[in-house]
């Protein structure tokens, strides 16, 4: 158990942080998902979407960049 003051606190706030990213992450999961399972004609709409949620998540620490642009290419639609 945590002696100091700073520590408890600090506990508590990484309980509430890996709470919310582990949140964040599942909802960017099952995006991923939704959008691998969608028909041919409707992924170039969706892509954009798709592309600015992972945008978004490199920008709040959830996934790397590196991921973010592996997925970008992979999921991208036929041109």
């Amino acid at each position: 158990m945590p002696q100091h003051k700073s520590c408890e606190k600090r506990i508590r706030q990484d309980e509430k942080r890996t709470a919310r990213n582990r949140a964040a992450r599942g909802s960017l999961r099952t995006a991923v998902r939704v959008y691998r399972e969608l028909d041919a004609a409707r992924r170039p709409q969706e892509y954009a979407e798709l592309q600015s949620l992972l945008d978004r998540a490199v920008k709040k620490g959830i996934i790397s960049r590196n991921r973010a642009a592996r997925l970008k290419s992979r999921l991208a639609p036929a041109a």
